[in-house]
C-alpha cells in the first residue's frame, strides 16, 4: 500500500507542477500533463482502496504529499513558508509515523543496547 500511495502522491505532483506552468501561460502540453498526472492518481487510488481503509489511505496520502510536495515547492521551485508553518511540517511528520504508514518504530532500549554492545 505505501508504494501506492507514493504513486498518488508523485502522480499528483505531477499534475499540480504541471497546471502550475499551464496558468503561467507556458502553453497546453503543461494542461497536458497536468491532466494525465489526475487520472493517474485515480488510478492509484482505486489501487490503493483496495487493500487499505479510506481513513489510512486519505490520511497517508495527505501527510506524504504534505512532506514532497512541499519539499519539491521549496528545493526545485524555490518556494517559502512562514518560519511558524514549517511547526506544521513538523505535525505533519509525526502523523505519518503515528498512522504506521511507513512502517518504522522507535528502537527499545533493549535494541538500544545491544546496537552499542555489538560496536565494542
Amino acid at each position: 500500500m505505501l508504494f501506492h500511495i507514493l504513486g498518488l502522491v508523485f502522480a499528483e505532483l505531477l499534475g499540480d507542477v504541471s497546471l502550475k506552468q499551464y496558468a503561467q501561460g507556458k502553453g497546453f502540453n503543461y494542461l497536458f500533463l497536468g491532466i494525465l498526472g489526475y487520472i493517474f492518481v485515480v488510478i492509484l487510488l482505486i489501487l490503493s482502496l483496495q487493500n487499505g481503509t479510506i481513513l489510512i489511505v486519505n490520511n497517508g496520502w495527505n501527510a506524504l504529499n504534505s512532506i514532497i510536495e512541499n519539499g519539491f515547492a521549496y528545493f526545485v521551485l524555490g518556494e517559502r513558508l512562514e518560519p511558524e508553518q514549517y511547526c506544521g511540517i513538523f505535525f505533519i511528520v509525526l502523523g505519518v509515523y503515528f498512522l504506521k504508514i511507513i512502517p518504522c518504530k522507535f528502537p527499545t532500549v533493549k535494541e538500544i543496547e545491544r546496537f552499542f554492545r555489538m560496536r565494542e
